[in-house]
């Protein structure tokens, strides 16, 4: 007989007289039917046939197969690890419910306490700063790179102090920071780099893949990333040692290869970098898992489309002078290209990007600049920053978000759309140069 292999969990005996299911209630032809009606949906008598149908044929499957044996955590969820492994030229690759919990395990790692400084770039996601937020640590804002809108290593550098525990550079929209020095600057201070890789998944710098060159690497599957899992879900690396021990981390620092006496597992708190930590529980599904492995199998395929579009349009753009457009890929940096980057020179265009994003949401264009700097939330004044003073230390965060960006879509749109969307920029920048 095969050696059982250890879990995350700890149910499903398998075939004994009286067994104890990992599944307490499976989901019946009725359930199935639901998730069907939600994930195609429809209605009028021929779309209610079909789905009588379906349900007709689900019955028939069930009296010649089985539910399945587990819901979380199982055979699906380390098939898909083995595949991101493989794809990120990593090892260890932890599937979790989304980047934030990443994020999480990171800080733990490093041991983070109040009064411990992270630095993380001034534009980015609420999600990045949460939980140093909820320590009580000190979050210090770093300025972008007015090209990318990405961590700029010179502000880093200059924001270090005795008390700075990490580094935090966020690849916004897909475009890769420049990692190597800010691993420079991370090296000579003994500082741990995570990488928020929410928007990166497939991005590459310098022939590695983003969110493998930091100590830890986070990426999302949010329902709206380039791939998702259902909706939610997340994947963590790390170069450390401590990769061994992500799958711990993921469930509570439950050790299922080990037992205590009388009892089915043991539970370790888990070595962080300077101290033992106790684990907190971002468990992943097996339909999660399996609904990722799909969407990844096509992942090259669905970023190559969005680079053409990107392509296109910056080829669009290059006619007036006045319209900064997204960087293209080069030999060191490729893109995701999750967002498409569009930026104006104020002067050159005779207004702002606040009244070109007027004018294209009045043409139906949808864009979105990502994201607000996050001293202008009022969660950093509820926790006594100043932020006011934080504001000055980041003047490019300022004046690129207040008057020179924003993100156009590159998926899911026909040849007619983006042809449109590049008519619109280019008339809405003319109109406003003509001052109309």
């Amino acid at each position: 007989m095969p050696e059982k292999k250890a879990s995350d969990f700890r149910y499903s005996t398998g075939e004994t007289k009286v067994p104890w299911d990992a599944v307490g209630e499976n989901y019946n032809t009725s359930d199935i039917l639901e998730v069907i009606r939600f994930l195609v949906k429809g209605e009028g008598d021929i779309y209610e046939s079909l789905i009588s149908d379906i349900g007709k044929k689900v019955d028939e499957l069930f009296t010649d197969g089985a539910a399945p044996g587990k819901l979380s955590l199982g055979d699906k969820v380390s098939e898909l690890e083995d595949k991101v492994d493989a794809f990120l030229h990593a090892s260890g690759s932890t599937f979790i419910t989304n980047a934030t919990a990443g994020f999480e395990i990171a800080y733990r790692y490093a041991n983070l306490k109040e009064g411990d400084e992270v630095i993380i770039p001034a534009i980015t996601f609420i999600a990045t700063m949460s939980y140093p937020l909820a320590l009580g640590a000190k979050v210090v804002l770093g300025d972008v790179d007015p090209r990318t809108i990405n961590l700029d290593p010179r502000d880093v550098e200059r924001k270090i102090t005795g008390r700075t525990k990490m580094i935090v550079p966020v690849h916004i929209g897909g475009w890769p920071v420049d990692m190597d020095p800010l691993m420079d600057i991370a090296g000579k201070h003994d500082i741990l780099v995570l990488e928020d890789a929410a928007h990166a998944f497939g991005a590459v710098y310098k022939g590695r893949m983003a969110g493998t060159i930091g100590d830890f690497g986070s990426y999302s599957f949010h329902e709206v990333k380039n791939i998702t899992s259902f909706g939610e879900g997340g994947i963590i690396t790390s170069r450390l040692p401590f990769s061994e021990d992500l799958k711990k981390a993921r469930f509570l620092g439950l050790d299922v290869s080990k037992q205590i006496k009388n009892w089915l597992y043991d539970v370790v708190a888990l070595k962080g970098k300077y101290a033992h930590f106790a684990a907190n529980n971002s468990s992943a599904t097996e339909i999660q898992a399996i609904g990722l492995m799909n969407q990844l199998s096509r992942v090259h395929k669905i970023i190559e489309e969005r680079r053409k579009n990107a392509e296109y349009l910056t080829g669009r753009f290059s006619k007036n002078d006045a319209i900064i457009p997204q960087l293209l890929d080069t030999d060191d940096i490729q893109s995701t290209y999750h967002l498409y980057l569009l930026q104006i020179d104020p002067e050159k265009a005779g207004g702002d990007i606040q009244l070109l994003k007027k004018k294209l949401g009045d043409k139906g264009i949808t864009n979105i600049p990502h994201f607000a700097p996050l001293y202008k939330f009022r969660i950093m004044k509820d926790l006594g920053y100043d932020t006011a003073e934080i504001e000055k230390t980041c003047p490019n965060a300022e004046k690129v978000f207040s008057t020179r960006f924003t993100h156009l879509p590159v998926y899911g749109l026909s040849s007619e759309q983006i042809e449109y969307m590049a008519d619109s920029v280019l008339e809405s920048v003319e109109e406003m140069q003509k001052g109309k």
